[in-house]
């Protein structure tokens, strides 16, 4: 098969060195770099519908979708409207407004799992709020965290695993105190005997068990629901909280999250990405109990001057008022089904090592394609195949996150005609790949 020529990254590249000059590594978020990948990292310059293009003016059908809030895609117009709309009566206020009311009951009206939100910026501010929220309502300071699953950049949850079924936590970041590492029992996934070890070792000193349902930050690691089922038993039986992370899952798969598709009650909740309809938010929620520990209801103080953002909220009320319309989800997996379905068919008609792994509108390109992967050491750390298979999608039109890691995206917008010619392109980049 002909090799498709290197796209022009020439003005990606001049200002890829000037902002090496302002930011560390040249960004403002480490993945960007493009250090798993080759070549410089690409500048976009706007997006459109299901499609980017960069400075140089190169397209690219987009499967990253700003790492997911993009569920209808860049530009949407309603969502534009509304953003301008809000602008218009002004951009920050610092004070109440209307829109957060909207926004919060239009979340809580499809939603059985919580009775009350609160609003703040991102998905790491709303999982350590919820965090510390846990801990001050059972009194209790332990965590359980489960390896594989990320839950932002907070100090007490930037933690690894060690030797052994359960270990306690050491800090993976410099600048993280060990002594707050030292709180955060880290687990395996799927492993119902390294969880009931771990809470009978330690008795009424846990707050919170925190887990990504849909582990989607260190690949898909789907887990089998009877894992998460007994997980929930424990927790109910121990008074431990099952604190769910939801900033990827949550208005992904289904309008409730994961808790939703699952048929699984968290006792808390956070949310981000696909609320603020591409602009920053995050949100954490549980029941009116839980929730009347927060500030100024109760002791557990949390604060930001931009949390309910006008602008957002209009964001946000417009994107999941598409969501919430009968059959979204629906039409959502059975497209995105229909989009790996025969890639997943080339690569085992050609016996490639390979398959994309897929719930609702999420997927993962597995280069260990025959086995079933649930926990992060299950990953084989070689990722030399998925990075010259990035460049090699960069150079006929396809945009995937620059990290064998990281998870893809469908969005409404990603009509069937254009994933089809998506999952053709994916399979001709794979025989050029393997070849």
């Amino acid at each position: 098969m002909e090799k498709i020529s290197d796209i022009n990254r020439s003005q990606s590249t001049s200002l890829f060195e000037k902002a090496k000059t302002y930011f560390p590594g040249g960004v403002n978020s480490p993945v960007r770099a493009f250090k798993a990948v080759d070549g410089v990292p690409l500048f976009i310059k706007k997006g459109d519908g299901c499609q980017i293009w960069d400075e140089d003016g190169n397209r690219f059908i987009d499967f990253c979708c700003s790492w997911g809030p993009l569920i209808l895609g860049h530009n949407h117009p309603k969502v534009y409207s509304r953003i301008v709309e809000a602008l218009q009566n002004g951009a920050s206020f610092g004070a109440p407004t209307r829109l957060e009311n909207e926004l919060a009951e239009l979340i809580l009206k499809h939603n059985p799992f919580i009775e009350k939100i609160r609003f703040v910026s991102s998905g790491t501010e709303a999982v350590m709020s919820a965090l510390r929220l846990a801990r001050g309502y059972t009194g209790r300071n332990k965590i359980i965290k489960f390896e594989g699953c990320y839950h932002g950049h907070s100090d007490s949850l930037l933690v690894k695993a060690g030797s052994g079924l359960v270990t306690l936590g050491a800090s993976s970041s410099a600048g993280v105190p060990e002594s707050f590492a030292q709180e955060t029992l880290v687990l395996p996934l799927n492993d119902v005997e390294a969880l009931e070890r771990c809470i009978a070792e330690h008795p009424e000193q846990i707050a919170c068990a925190i887990i990504e349902p849909i582990p989607a930050n260190n690949g898909l690691l789907l887990q089998e629901l009877d894992f998460l089922k007994t997980l929930r038993e424990l927790c109910t039986k121990n008074g431990i909280l099952l604190f769910f992370d939801e900033v990827i899952s949550g208005f992904r798969v289904a309008f409730a999250g994961a808790a939703e598709f699952y048929g699984i009650k968290p006792d808390l909740v956070t949310y981000g990405k696909i609320i603020g309809g591409g602009l920053p938010v995050g949100a954490y929620g549980a029941s009116k109990e839980i929730m009347s520990c927060v500030s100024p209801d109760g002791p557990v103080y949390q604060a930001g001057t931009l949390s309910g953002n006008p602008v957002a909220m209009a964001a946000g009320i417009a994107q999941l008022s598409e969501c919430a319309q009968q059959g979204f989800y629906q039409n959502l997996e059975s497209k995105t089904k229909a989009f790996i379905a025969p890639i997943n068919a080339h690569a085992k008609q050609k016996g490639y090592n390979f398959e994309i792994v897929q719930i609702g509108s999420i997927f993962w390109l597995n280069f260990d394609g025959k086995k079933t992967i649930r926990k992060s050491d299950e990953i084989n750390p070689d990722m030399n195949m998925f990075r010259k298979l990035h460049s090699v999608l960069l150079n006929r039109g396809i945009y995937m996150g620059p990290s064998g890691y990281e998870v893809g995206f469908v969005s409404s917008v990603h009509t069937p005609e254009i994933l089809e010619r998506a999952a053709k392109t994916i399979c001709d980049s794979l025989d050029e790949v393997y070849a």
